[in-house]
């Protein structure tokens, strides 16, 4: 894969999730819940391809030692990830702005959202997670073949993945995580486009 397509690979999905999250409703009310629902069915697809970022750079990785035990982690973790924070989106993203669009006037919207709210943070956390594991395990999959130069990368989706776990993609945290996750998996990107001297080139 050529150095240039695979940069844009990895660091598209976290760049438009920034974007979304610069124009996201800053409260879910009667006013903004149209606006809720429909940007969360818009990124209902986008979410789960945060880990490409991971997957392009293990691409072909070795399957029968350590690095491949790590990149089937990855993949496990990432399928983890996707499927629960699917979850985070379709219940407090699309289901929560659906159910205040709707509400009868004299509704607590309070006490309808936040059964929504709860549910979909605990999947949220979940794949939060998930994604930190995976990127622990990219790690040690391209450690035998790029040593230190991972540890930039994995340093900046640490750090951007824990702030994932409580900040979504609402401005301003959530905005400056998806850059760092872009940063990171960009790291990443130049950590694997050159190798060691000496290093396997089979």
């Amino acid at each position: 894969m050529l150095s240039i397509g695979r940069s844009v690979l990895v660091t598209a999905a976290p760049l438009v999730l920034a974007v979304a999250g610069w124009v996201h409703p800053h409260g879910l009310s009667r006013t903004t819940a149209e606006e809720w629902a429909h940007l969360h069915i818009v990124l209902l697809p986008v979410f789960p391809l945060l880990p490409v970022g991971l997957l392009a750079l293990l691409w072909r990785r070795p399957r029968r030692d350590l690095a491949g035990v790590a990149t089937v982690v990855v993949w496990i973790a990432a399928f983890a990830y996707a499927a629960y924070y699917t979850g985070l989106d379709a219940v407090a993203g699309i289901a929560a702005g659906t159910t205040v669009e709707h509400a009868p006037q004299n509704a607590d919207l309070g006490a309808l959202k936040q059964p929504l709210y709860d549910t979909g943070d605990a999947l949220g956390h979940v794949g939060a997670y998930a994604l930190i594991v995976a990127v622990v395990a990219a790690a040690v999959a391209l450690w035998p073949r790029h040593g230190i130069r991972v540890l930039p990368g994995t340093a900046v989706l640490l750090l951007s993945g824990w702030s994932f776990i409580d900040s979504h993609i609402f401005w301003p945290r959530g905005v400056f995580t998806m850059l760092g996750f872009a940063l990171g998996f960009a790291l990443l990107d130049w950590a694997v486009t050159g190798r060691r001297p000496g290093a396997d080139r089979t």
